[in-house]
């Protein structure tokens, strides 16, 4: 048996290896996809209760909010 005819390759559990990472990849993408949705709406659902559910018409709302002077 020569050293130099064999070759050495990941077989069926490194493709199951590989195959379970890509799969866990794809359900915690998902997930955080929904939880970064999920954030943004109550981000702006937060904003509107902020605002007294003023509407974009508003003259007064520029979107802009006065903050403590620093300088």
């Amino acid at each position: 048996m020569d050293p130099e005819s064999v070759d050495v390759t990941a077989g069926l559990e490194g493709f199951l290896a590989f195959f379970l990472l890509a799969v866990a990849l794809y359900f915690l993408m998902r997930n955080m996809n929904t939880r970064m949705r999920r954030m943004a709406y109550r981000e702006e659902q937060d904003d509107k209760a902020a605002d007294g559910g003023s509407d974009i018409d508003d003259p007064d709302s520029s979107g802009l909010q006065d903050g403590p002077d620093l300088g």
